[in-house]
């Protein structure tokens, strides 16, 4: 389309004018054809452009779609920060990373023998990103540097260098401004660059430069050189500052260290064309931010929270207007006058369909008859060339409309030199869709492979399998005969102490409970701990038999086979907006193979808030009306049935499938109407409350029953499901999340998938707790709308939310406000959230009603009032409700005033405020939401023995006891091969004549050790250490001796485990390699012969070595070998 566009006369003049410096103040475009009249100008200037527009959400909606006119140039998102003026709070690692990018980029038009972007670069940027203050440039480019092979640099001023810059000291580099040093290799993460930098010294000599994935730490290429630049906007000085009073430096102060400060205007080369929106827009929205701001400043000057003279931390829109107009600039939306002739008289909207796809292939066949270009944008491009080509359409040859797969917001027709039309049409056009939110911006964070080790710390309860409960007291060093080695130190009741081998840290977990009472620590020397583990072990086999019977009795079953998806199945999922995650599709694929199965389907699907569950159900739910099937999808409460019943409509009106609701948000005449269509099959999907499980509501031909938060049904309901299990496919969704160790020891007694992976553009959330603040909440609010966005605000007392609504009226008079709660009259309940659903309100003040399943994507600003009163897993599931799009997202915990919460309500509100972080695993947030998943799996009696031995102890001994019973019934699992896949762990004592550990002089930072050494004692095959030593030696350097034995002896371990032996230690000067004891009265083992060297015991293999000669290695490797195989 582009270059149609570039081919006419109307484009051409536009082009030369802007050449020569003469052109017109405005283009005069519609609003859909701005983008590619810029990307087509970016193209032929060979020039950096920059575009400015007023709001955030739609610099990034204009971001998103620049992709598809621009796919080839850089294309850089310049972000406005996070806080307002004057707010002290931090930008955010995403901000300061996207902010410095462009700078980054922009800089390189100015350094001298720096390599400029092959294509010129587009720059898109709301107003308030530009009105900030950031560093000169010619700063920027002083603190830049280029680091080249072969080159000499003291790697300490390099260190010195970059704390400077505001790069941030870490034991492993995960995220952009970061660095570490281990020994003689650096590593570095720039804002700029995609991947981090593994910098290997050779004394002062740079070695090698290789670049290097955050999450496997592992090389991806090597380099020639890499260019450093600051890391934060602002260098600090040594000059002080007079109010930081030890505080940390952030952008806040940047005007105290660059008072000569400038925008990213000053970064664009000379040559660069300016490329305003919408100038009115812009000049109303610029003046409101400065209105705002000015009040921003006097607060803080009268609550102290910024002296008389602090700098102004933006530039006025009247000097960004002079600076811009002292550039080439142009307006691309204003109109222009009758007698000016612009490229903007030759675009017009398109024609609009509104889904009667009938009326639109006939309008594209008569326009193709005509001689006009028709591209035809959409999400559902399958789908409508099926539908183009179901006939032959005659005049129409060499004129067929063009049909490519994207998204775009709007469409437009453009009238051609030679009197045809190029037509550009769009789902806006077709189906009168909005485009999804703008998900563009993608921050993954990384873990590294030994994050899942992370969760023990210092002064932890934990759990040593043949000890008992005890505090784990950190990594100590003992001198020990005659070397100095380092273990896990553990203290019991009494102060008794035991040293743990770091080899057997698998033996160590640490103790998670059902409550948040502390345990009882184990007394060594009693046999308190045998006694409950053997306790424990019996009510594990009940369990595990219970279970296999449910699941066997399940497996006779008959059901209905559901056919293989159809082209339809396919379209429909092609259609979804998103990227699935790999967890998605796995979890699609197995709901699809089960139902495809002859048996009844019974699959419970795991995932945390807004991780994707809905889009698994949905496309189940199509797959079962594609083969004729009804479909009864049952929710908890009504406000989330209107969810669900707005997403299904939504995502399958191209389709002819009636989607229904029945719930007290319908009359009474209404759910009779429904009710009948259901009884006569007229209905395909119906999603309703608990109204939906009534005597009188009959299915013609039902076929799949989708549950969601099914522990939030009572009793009743629940045997009722349970009946329906042996009849229909029935798929449980549930947002509280089922440990891992628990789904794997379920494996083969339960179906089970799980989606743990966050969607990719999902940021954590900025959590605020404190006691309530009218101003805290005036500036959430504000910030919020600034930013086109909603807010919600829970105040849980029906009684009172109309006097806080009166408060909040007074506190944000400029804000549209409703109120929400389970009281009101369900056509006026159904209408508020209508009504927010579609941004017609900005506040929605409500009780805890919100708590489950809502998705408003636009919604990221959550305030809590008095949170201290709420559960932690109802504060999670709260917090939930935020963060569901592309933007950062902010929640407010506010306690009472004045009176303080109690001990548990403070600690439920610090938990919620430290665990943040997506994804974060075993996290104490997740605690209270785990226990109560394994609870319900497993039956609350469990809870007490979980207690006992603590909740990972409790899993593995669940699964030795499922693999167990499958052994006795002569089944094999998938899993079993992995002892620790399955739960289990490798009981090997091995004490060899080795000095093993890893040195602080080769990985400095205990933290980091302590994960690795947990990380290698759970390590469970050969091929998984070999991996292990390449990784150490990539991201460490060459193991040192004693990582070196430390490698040796786990091999010597798992080859141990292989042949079955509990032990290997040395005696004397032999190596005895011992099994498990004999039952009592067998008198001896039968053990083959294995060589010359070996001597053969009763019970043991006793085998004669040199320790002088470091052959004696290789021999007892070679030994163990041959024991396998025979």
């Amino acid at each position: 389309m582009l270059e149609r566009i570039k081919k006419q006369a109307s484009y051409q003049a536009c082009l030369d004018s802007i050449k020569v410096g003469q052109q017109p103040a405005t283009m005069g475009l519609i609003r859909s054809a701005c983008l590619p009249v810029a990307a087509a100008l970016c193209q032929d200037l060979e020039v950096p452009v920059l575009l400015l527009t007023d709001r955030s959400d739609r610099a990034m909606v204009m971001y998103d779609e620049l992709h598809f006119w621009l796919p080839d140039n850089p294309r850089i998102f310049f972000p406005e920060p996070t806080p307002m003026f004057y707010e002290k709070a931090t930008w955010g690692s995403l901000t300061r990373r996207d902010r410095l990018q462009a700078l980054s980029t922009l800089v390189q038009y100015f350094k001298p023998g720096s390599q400029k972007p092959d294509r010129s670069c587009f720059v898109i940027a709301p107003l308030r990103a530009v009105m900030t203050r950031t560093m000169p440039r010619r700063d920027f480019i002083l603190a830049s540097r280029t680091i080249r092979l072969n080159e000499n640099i003291d790697p300490e001023s390099l260190q010195r260098d970059w704390l400077r810059l505001g790069y941030e000291n870490v034991d492993v580099v995960i995220d952009h401004g970061q660095f570490s040093r281990r020994g003689g290799i650096l590593d570095i993460w720039t804002p700029s660059d995609s991947f981090p930098t593994r910098i290997e010294f050779f004394g002062n000599e740079v070695d090698t430069l290789r670049s290097f994935d955050p999450a496997s730490q592992r090389t991806v290429g090597r380099l020639e050189r890499i260019q450093y630049t600051p890391a934060r906007e602002f260098i600090q000085s040594d000059k002080p500052v007079e109010f930081l009073a030890g505080e940390e430096a952030d952008e806040f102060y940047l005007p105290y260290f660059h008072p000569g400060a400038t925008t990213i205007l000053d970064y664009l080369p000379a040559e660069a064309l300016i490329l305003i929106d919408r100038m009115s827009n812009i000049q109303s929205f610029g003046e409101e931010i400065e209105e705002q701001a000015l009040k921003n400043r006097s607060d803080g000057i009268r609550e102290g929270v910024i002296p008389q003279n602090f700098p102004v931390p933006y530039f006025s829109w009247s000097d960004i207007v002079e600076t811009i107009t002292s550039r080439r600039w142009m307006e691309m939306v204003q109109p222009a006058g009758e007698d000016v002739e612009t490229i903007g008289k030759w675009f017009s909207p398109g024609m609009r369909f509104g889904g009667q796809l009938k009326n639109f292939i006939q309008y594209l066949e008569q326009s193709c008859q005509a001689g006009d270009e028709a591209v035809v944008v959409s999400r559902q491009i399958p789908r409508l060339q099926e539908i183009w080509n179901e006939k032959k359409r005659p005049g129409t040859e060499g004129k067929a409309p063009r049909f490519v797969e994207a998204t775009l917001g709007e469409g437009w027709d453009f009238a051609l030199d030679d009197g045809t039309t190029l037509r550009c049409i769009t789902d806006g056009e077709i189906f009168g869709w909005e485009r999804p939110a703008p998900r563009a911006r993608v921050k993954v964070k990384h873990a590294t492979p030994e994050a899942d080790f992370a969760d023990l710390k210092v002064g932890d309860w934990v759990v040593h399998v043949d000890y008992g409960i005890g505090r784990f007291a950190g990594l100590v060093r003992r001198f020990l005969d005659g070397a100095d080695r380092e273990f896990l130190l553990v203290e019991y009741e009494g102060g008794d102490q035991i040293f743990v081998p770091i080899h057997q840290a698998d033996r160590i977990t640490r103790y998670i409970g059902t409550g948040g009472e502390p345990p009882q620590p184990s007394r060594l020397g009693s046999g308190e701990w045998n006694q409950t583990k053997q306790s424990v072990r019996e009510a594990v086999i009940q369990v595990a038999q219970e279970l296999l019977e449910l699941y066997a009795s399940r497996q006779q079953a008959k059901g209905y086979a559901f056919q293989p998806d159809t082209p339809w199945q396919q379209e429909l999922e092609a259609s979804f907006p998103y990227i699935e995650t790999e967890d998605q599709l796995k979890a699609i694929k197995d709901v699809k193979k089960d139902m495809e199965a002859p048996r009844p389907m019974d699959r419970l699907l795991c995932g945390d808030v807004g991780y994707g569950k809905t889009e698994v159900a949905l496309r189940a739910a199509f797959k079962a009306v594609m083969d004729g099937k009804q479909v009864a999808v049952l929710v908890p409460t009504t406000v989330l049935a209107q969810q669900h019943f707005e997403t299904f409509r939504q995502r399958l009106m191209p389709y002819p499938v009636t989607v229904e609701m029945l719930s007290r948000f319908r009359s009474s005449r209404e759910q009779d109407e429904i009710v009948l269509k259901i009884m006569s099959g007229e209905v395909d999907i119906v999603i309703g409350t608990h109204r939906l499980l009534t005597s009188d509501v009959v299915f013609k031909d039902l076929g799949l029953v989708i549950i969601d938060e099914e522990q939030r049904f009572g009793v009743t309901h629940k045997e009722h499901f349970k009946r329906l299990r042996t009849e229909v496919d029935v798929l449980t969704l549930t947002a509280t999340p089922i440990p891992r160790t628990l789904y794997m020891a379920l494996t083969g007694a339960r179906d089970i998938s799980m989606i743990n992976t966050p969607p990719a553009e999902r940021l954590p959330i900025i959590t605020h707790i404190g006691p309530y603040s009218p101003k805290i909440v005036r500036q959430a609010i504000l910030r919020e709308l600034d930013r086109g966005g909603q807010v919600f605000f829970v105040h849980n007392r029906v009684q009172t939310i109309s006097a806080m609504r009166q408060h909040l009226e007074q506190l944000v008079p400029e804000a549209r406000l409703a109120i929400a709660h389970g009281q009101m009259k369900e056509e006026e309940l159904s209408h508020v959230m209508s009504v927010f659903t579609k941004g017609e309100i900005d506040v929605l003040l409500c009780t805890s009603i919100i708590e489950s399943g809502l998705d408003i994507p636009n919604a990221n600003t959550l305030i809590v009032d008095r949170a201290d009163a709420f559960g932690l897993a109802q504060l999670y599931q709260l917090r939930g409700r935020v963060g569901r799009g592309g933007q950062r997202a902010f929640a407010y915990f506010f306690k009472h005033r004045k009176k303080p919460p109690t001990v548990d309500g403070q600690e439920r509100l610090e938990t919620i405020a430290e665990n943040i972080q997506l994804g974060a695993g075993y996290s104490i947030a997740m605690r209270d939401l785990e226990m109560r998943g394994a609870g319900e799996m497993l039956g609350t009696k469990q809870s007490g023995y979980i207690a006992s031995v603590g909740f990972h102890l409790y899993t593995r001994m669940l699964s030795q006891a499922v693999n167990a019973l499958h052994q006795a019934n002569g089944e094999k699992r998938e899993e079993s091969n992995g002892l620790l896949k399955s739960g289990g762990y490798l009981p090997v004592s091995v004490d060899l004549p080795l000095v093993v550990g890893i040195p602080a002089g080769y990985i400095p930072g205990q933290s980091l050790r302590l994960q690795l050494y947990r990380r290698m004692a759970n390590i469970e095959d050969v091929d998984e250490l070999d991996q292990l030593i390449d990784e150490f030696t990539d991201r460490f350097g060459p193991p040192v001796e004693e990582v070196n034995n430390l490698f040796y002896q786990l091999r010597v371990k798992l080859l141990a485990a292989r042949a079955g032996f509990v032990s290997i230690t040395l005696e004397g000067d032999q190596i005895v390699m011992r099994f498990p004891q004999l039952p009592g009265g067998t008198g001896s083992r039968e053990l083959p012969w294995v060589g010359p060297q070996i001597r053969a015991g009763r019970n043991a293999y006793w085998m004669k070595v040199d320790l002088d000669h470091l052959a004696w290695k290789d021999e007892l490797l070679a030994t163990l070998n041959v024991i396998i195989q025979t």
